[in-house]
C-alpha cells in the first residue's frame, strides 16, 4: 500500500481511525469538556497565525533540526503523553516509543499508561520522558520516581492543570468505566469494528497497569472514566511539592500546564527545566486561552525553553509554534489516530508525514533553518 498518497494528512489518518474505531473509544481518544469550545480555540489559534512567504533565494536544502535538553532532536516534535494509549490501540506505548526512538524523537509515557515503566522505557534507549500525576503518598512518588529512571526515563514532566476530574461530557455519554469493561451497549459498537475488537482480542481490554498496582487496596468498583483509580492516590501539586520532585529527579524537570506569564516567572525562580504550555488539548477547561494566544506573552516572561501542545495537526502548525516563540512542540492525538487507523505502520507514517510537511513549508518561507522562520502576522481584528 502508497501510504504516503493513500493517507498524506494527518486529516486522512483521523478520518480512518474514526471509521475503525468503536464510538466509545473514539469518544475517549477525541473529545474535550463542556462544549468543546477551548479544543476548537486551539485550532482557530493556529490557523490565525500567518507567516509571510520569502523569495528569490534560490535553492536551499531545509532542515528542521533542532536542541532541546542538551540533545539534537532531527525534528521538533515529541509524542505527548496520553493515558489509555491501549484502548486505542493494544500495546500503544510501545508501538509509539518504539517507533520515535527509531527517528531520534522523545516519547512521553503517562502515569495512567495501560504499560509499565519497565515494560516501555527499554524502547526509548535513555532517552525517555516519564509524566508524573502527582501522587499523595511520599512512599508512591518515591518510588514512581525511582521505577521510572531505572528504566532508563530521562526527562520528568509534572502535569499540573489536573487538580480533579473534569467533567467531559462526551466521553461520559459513551459509556466508558475504568477499568473497561463492555457493556452490552460498547459490545455491539465492539462488533461493528472488526479490525479493533480482533487487535484487542489478542490481548485483553487494557487497565492502567501502573496506577492500579498502587490503587488496588483502595479500588473497590469501576469507576467512571473521568474519575479513574489514578485519582484515589493523585493529589493537587503546590510550590513545595513541586520542590520536593525538583530536588529528588536526576534529570530535566518539565512542568506541565502553563498557560500564565506570571506563572512561568514563579516556576523560572524556582529552577525547572521547561514549560510545557497547555491546556490538556481543552479536556479541563473549557474556557481556557488556546495555547497559540498564551504563548507569546510567556514568551516574554521567560528564557526557559518552552514545549507547546494543542490544536497541532501538521508541519505547518509546528513551524506556527516555533515562530510564535516555542522552542518544541509535542502532539498526543495525532499518534493515535495514525496507531489505530494503520496499525504499528501508523508511527512512522506519521513521522514522515511531519518530516515533509516541516521541509516543504520550509522552502515556501526560504527557511534553511528553524532560525530563519520569519515574525508571524495576523489577520485584522486577531491579537495573540
Amino acid at each position: 500500500m502508497d501510504l504516503a498518497s493513500r493517507y498524506p494528512a494527518v486529516s486522512d489518518l483521523k478520518a480512518r481511525a474514526k471509521r475503525r474505531l468503536p464510538r466509545f473509544v473514539w469518544d475517549y481518544l477525541d473529545s474535550a469538556t463542556g462544549d468543546e469550545a477551548t479544543a476548537r480555540r486551539n485550532r482557530a489559534a493556529l490557523d490565525a497565525v500567518l507567516l509571510p512567504p520569502s523569495i528569490l533565494h534560490g535553492e536551499i536544502d531545509p532542515d528542521p533540526a533542532t536542541m532541546l535538553f542538551g540533545r539534537p532532536q532531527p525534528l521538533p516534535v515529541g509524542v505527548a503523553p496520553v493515558g489509555m494509549s491501549g484502548l486505542v490501540w493494544p500495546g500503544a506505548e510501545r508501538h509509539l516509543a518504539e517507533a520515535a526512538t527509531e527517528a531520534g524523537l522523545p516519547y512521553a509515557l503517562s502515569t495512567v499508561a495501560t504499560m509499565l515503566p519497565e515494560e516501555v522505557g527499554p524502547a526509548t534507549q535513555g532517552e525517555g520522558w516519564f509524566q508524573i500525576y502527582p501522587p499523595r503518598d511520599p512512599e508512591i512518588r518515591a518510588d514512581m520516581l525511582r521505577r521510572a529512571k531505572d528504566a532508563g526515563f530521562r526527562v520528568l514532566v509534572l502535569t499540573v492543570d489536573v487538580p480533579a476530574p473534569s467533567r467531559r461530557e462526551r466521553q461520559v455519554r459513551g459509556g466508558l468505566r475504568q477499568p473497561p469493561r463492555l457493556t452490552p451497549r460498547l459490545a455491539l459498537q465492539t462488533a461493528l469494528r472488526p479490525a479493533w475488537a480482533l487487535a484487542m482480542a489478542r490481548t485483553g481490554l487494557p487497565r492502567m497497569a501502573l496506577i492500579e498496582a498502587y490503587a488496588a487496596d483502595l479500588q473497590k468498583s469501576s469507576l467512571p472514566s473521568t474519575a479513574h483509580a489514578g485519582y484515589l492516590l493523585r493529589t493537587s501539586p503546590d510550590m513545595e511539592y513541586l520542590r520536593w520532585l525538583r530536588d529528588a529527579w536526576d534529570g530535566p524537570f518539565v512542568v506541565k500546564g502553563v498557560l500564565r506569564a506570571d506563572d512561568a516567572k514563579r516556576l523560572e525562580a524556582e529552577g525547572v527545566d521547561a514549560l510545557w504550555i497547555s491546556n490538556h488539548a481543552g479536556r479541563q477547561f473549557d474556557a481556557a486561552p488556546a495555547t497559540a494566544e498564551a504563548l507569546p506573552a510567556i514568551r516574554a516572561a521567560t528564557k526557559l525553553p518552552l514545549i507547546l501542545d494543542g490544536g497541532v495537526e501538521s508541519g505547518l502548525d509546528i513551524l506556527r509554534a516555533r515562530a510564535l516563540g516555542a522552542d518544541f512542540v509535542m502532539m498526543g492525538r495525532a499518534w493515535h489516530y495514525a496507531l489505530a487507523a494503520l496499525g504499528p505502520r501508523g508511527p512512522a507514517h506519521l513521522i514522515d508525514i511531519l518530516r515533509a510537511d516541516l521541509i516543504a513549508n520550509m522552502h515556501q518561507l526560504g527557511a534553511a533553518t528553524l532560525a530563519d522562520l520569519p515574525a508571524p502576522v495576523y489577520p485584522p481584528g486577531f491579537s495573540p
